[in-house]
């Protein structure tokens, strides 16, 4: 049988990782980019492994309050990041069990059994043979390529959305929230009669779909006449 605190180690090494890799590219972008990246602008942020079928791995600023029974923690650091990285099973909550991951991933179902509604990212990968180093740093770098092309997206809608820039500061909290139905909610609100817009967010809404906020983001700074910013390496 494993070594549970080994593979807890494991996990929390392969967390730091993906962290390792983020900062690295973070550090190609323009210092006002960097600041509005979401683990950067966190500054302190707890990290939840969430053992189902499937492992999720997922970063959020809500407080969990303080460690109760079987509830293991391990802390982290790294350059102006601070984390603690959080376990939870079955046997610690025995409403992960519940939870099935037969056909599919369920990372909403997961977030609900944790209490967590909003986060910095949600990521979903094997026990064991995902949590190479490898595979940490092509998500870490993946993930800041996905969140400055969101900033600077965001910068080019307040350029072009005059008047309606609050609505995008509500998107963009959204999004650092990584709250998909308010962004997608938003964008039609910046622009409620664009037919692009309002089919983007109409098929991302349809039951059954997969929820896509990026998507529908860079279809709105399109309809305004910009270009969305590229992701290259994002995975």
């Amino acid at each position: 049988m494993a070594d549970p605190m080994a593979m807890r180690r494991a996990v929390a090494g392969y967390v730091e990782g993906i962290h390792r890799a983020y900062v690295q590219q973070a550090s190609t972008f323009p210092p006002a980019v960097r600041g509005r990246m979401p683990l950067l602008a966190a500054g302190r942020f707890t990290v939840v492994a969430a053992g189902a079928r499937n492992l999720h791995v997922l970063a959020t600023t809500e407080a969990l309050g303080p460690l109760r029974g079987e509830e293991v923690e391990l802390p982290g650091a790294l350059d102006g990041m601070d984390w603690t990285v959080r376990f939870y099973d079955p046997v610690v909550l025995p409403a992960l069990g519940l939870i099935d991951e037969g056909e599919a991933p369920r990372p909403a179902e997961v977030r609900g059994c944790l209490g967590i509604s909003t986060v910095l990212y949600h990521l979903v990968t094997q026990p064991g043979s995902g949590l190479s180093p490898h595979h940490a740093g092509h998500v870490g770098s993946g993930l800041a390529s996905g969140h400055s092309a969101a900033a600077r997206d965001f910068d080019t809608l307040r350029s072009r959305a005059r008047g309606r820039e609050a609505l995008v500061d509500e998107m963009q909290g959204a999004a650092v929230a990584g709250l998909a139905r308010a962004q997608m909610l938003l964008a039609r609100a910046i622009a409620p009669h664009n037919a692009a817009v309002g089919e983007a967010v109409d098929a991302a809404l349809r039951p059954g779909a997969d929820l896509d906020p990026d998507g529908v983001r860079r279809v709105l700074v399109g309809a305004l006449g910009g270009t969305a910013a590229s992701t290259v390496g994002a995975f």
